[in-house]
């Protein structure tokens, strides 16, 4: 049984979405396979699994959909 570094919690196998963002660029990549920890959260990737999403970042790839999502300002609000 694997524990996880953060916590020692048990560690599953699943598929998760990813999700990352640089500047006003946001990329999610579903069904990526990743060990997640089943009491913090905590999810890793295997290093051919980071090359790959490395490659999604850098527009190798077609999307296979695109989502429109709204954005909110905290700031606007919470004066």
């Amino acid at each position: 049984m694997v524990k996880c570094v953060f916590c020692a919690g048990v560690v599953e196998e699943k598929k998760v979405t990813f999700s990352c963002e640089e500047g006003e660029k946001h990329i999610f990549v579903e069904n990526v396979p990743a060990e997640v920890c089943s009491s913090c959260g905590e999810k890793t990737y295997s290093p051919d699994v980071v090359d790959e999403l490395l490659k999604f970042a850098h527009d190798e790839f077609k999307p296979v959909k695109t989502i429109e999502v709204p954005v909110f300002d905290y700031s606007e609000r919470a004066s």
